[in-house]
């Protein structure tokens, strides 16, 4: 992939009646800036099919699954299908919402240590964090408990982290560090940089794991057996591992979700949304820009026209399929 790139090189789709004869306007949503990218990409393709963009709002899920359903809002490219369940759910799942497509496969989570204190005190499972000996090389605020740093409050992964304290025992030795996660992870980075333990909730794609490298700088942990809210997987005997290692949390899938009268209005631009596929290590590389200050809503812009300018023809086709499908 190269982002580096200063313009979009994708030439227009030929005019078709079975596009909008007036322009429709959409209104996209995301919850972090880090959805963004993949969120400009599904935004071109939609111009380029004779939908106008409108502006783009960043919502917590439980808002942004509401306001989708209500059809306040049109489509987010940030829906987790098992992270985000509960969201569905309670905004009134089919009835009102429609899965249009995956558009990041195999995006993972789990919890994190620094490489050198796994090894030196042979930790591998979170278990391990019961003794409170092993949760006192994580303590960073001087309490006498780990310090994990989890995700924001009112994220899906939030209500698992606290599940997970719970199920394996670990509320009297581990607290769960709930905020704003970027600022946390700062200042993950900069306890790494002076040799100190650290200890993380992470997901891919994500940049994190880019300056923290699994099984370089850092180790997944495993847990010592799955267990889940029942409102946060889809299915009964959820499957949590990971190149052999169970980490707590199901293997997930980002998906496009859409307000259920706008798919059943716009099938072109739904045939659209259920072709884009974008791999997760370029969500990951993008990311990246982003932390190192390529940030704004233009920057991110770019890096989606960039994002299309390397993969043209496959582009080129889902326009073309898109085009055929009449909205009438």
């Amino acid at each position: 992939m190269v982002l580096g790139l200063n313009s979009c090189q994708t030439s227009e789709v030929n005019n078709s009646s079975n596009l909008p004869a007036e322009k429709v306007k959409v209104t996209p949503t995301y919850v972090s800036l880090e959805e963004r990218f993949q969120t400009e990409i599904v935004n071109i393709g939609l111009e380029k099919l004779g939908y106008e963009i409108g502006k783009m709002r960043e919502l917590e899920p439980a808002l942004m699954h509401a306001d989708l359903a209500e059809g306040g809002l049109d489509y987010t490219a940030a829906h987790w299908q098992q992270l985000g369940r509960k969201f569905y759910v309670n905004s009134g799942g089919d009835e009102k919402l429609e899965k249009v497509g995956v558009i990041v496969d195999n995006a993972v989570q789990g919890y994190l240590i620094d490489r050198a204190t796994a090894q030196e005190y042979n930790i591998t499972n979170l278990e391990q964090l019961q003794d409170p000996a092993i949760a006192q090389l994580f303590d960073s605020d001087n309490n006498g408990k780990a310090n994990l740093i989890g995700c924001n409050a009112g994220w899906g992964c939030e209500t698992i982290i606290n599940h997970h304290l719970e199920t394996y025992n670990l509320k009297a030795t581990v607290e769960h560090e709930s905020g704003k996660y970027f600022a946390l992870m700062a200042d993950v980075i900069a306890r790494y940089k002076q040799g100190k333990p650290i200890l993380y909730y992470t997901w891919t794609p994500l940049w994190t794991s880019g300056v923290l490298v699994p099984n370089e700088d850092v180790i997944w942990l495993e847990v010592p057996y799955t267990s889940l809210p029942e409102e946060s997987t889809t299915r009964s005997n959820p499957d949590t591992t990971d190149n052999g290692k169970n980490l707590g949390f199901v293997t997930d899938k980002i998906m496009i979700l859409a307000n259920k009268n706008f798919a059943q209005a716009n099938p072109s631009a739904i045939a659209f949304m259920e072709q884009v596929q974008i791999p997760i290590a370029d969500v990951s590389a993008e990311n990246q820009l982003i932390r190192e200050g390529e940030d704004s809503a233009e920057d991110i812009r770019r890096h989606g026209e960039n994002w299309i300018a390397d993969h043209e023809k496959m582009f080129q086709n889902w326009l073309s399929v898109s085009a055929k499908v009449n909205d009438g």
